[in-house]
C-alpha cells in the first residue's frame, strides 16, 4: 500500500515545505532590520575638464570616499553592492546619473571604509552640458540577502559645481 516512492515522495515534499518556512521567517525577520548607515563623499579636485574631438564633455575628479555601512549586514546579508554616481539635469533629461565608482563588499569588516581615488569611470555628457553644472554626488547601494527581497537606498551629498571653462 505504501510503496517506497510514496514514502520518498512525502519525506521530500515535508523536506521543502519546512525549508520553504524556514527562508520566509529568515525573510520576514530580516525586515525588522532598520539600518543607519553614514556616509561621504567629497570632490577634492578637478582634474580636467575637458571637450572631447566628438564635442561631449568630459571631467575626470579626485573623490573622498567614506562611509559606514556596517548596519547593512545581519545574519541574512550576502553582499553589499555600493556606488557613487554623478546626477544632473540638463534641457533634454530631469535626470542624468553617470556612474563615477563602484564596489563589492563581501563582508562586515570591510563595510568601514575611506578611499581616496578618480573616478573608476568616465564622467561624460553627450553633448556641452557640464560646463558651469551643478551636480550632486549619490552614494548608492544594493544589499544582496541569502534569502528574500533585494533593498536598496541611498545618501544624497548635493552643492558641487563643475567649471565654466575648460582645464
Amino acid at each position: 500500500m505504501h510503496s517506497f516512492g510514496y514514502r520518498a515522495n512525502a519525506v521530500l515534499t515535508f523536506a521543502v515545505t519546512i525549508l520553504a518556512v524556514m527562508c520566509a521567517m529568515a525573510s520576514l525577520s530580516d525586515t525588522l532590520n532598520v539600518p543607519s548607515p553614514s556616509a561621504d563623499v567629497k570632490v577634492l579636485n578637478v582634474n580636467w575638464f575637458q571637450k572631447q574631438p566628438n564635442g561631449h564633455d568630459e571631467v575626470s575628479l579626485a573623490l573622498n570616499i567614506s562611509a559606514d555601512l556596517q548596519w547593512m549586514f545581519t545574519w541574512n546579508t550576502k553582499q553589499v553592492f555600493v556606488f557613487v554616481a554623478a546626477e544632473y539635469e540638463t534641457p533634454q533629461n530631469s535626470l542624468n546619473q553617470v556612474s563615477l565608482w563602484d564596489g563589492i563588499i563581501p563582508l562586515k569588516e570591510h563595510a568601514k571604509f575611506w578611499i581616496h581615488t578618480t573616478n573608476k569611470y568616465r564622467f561624460i555628457d553627450q553633448g556641452s552640458n557640464l560646463r558651469g553644472k551643478d551636480f550632486n554626488l549619490t552614494l548608492h547601494w544594493h544589499v544582496m540577502p541569502k534569502t528574500g527581497k533585494m533593498s536598496a537606498d541611498k545618501i544624497v551629498m548635493a552643492g558641487y559645481h563643475l567649471p565654466e571653462e575648460y582645464r
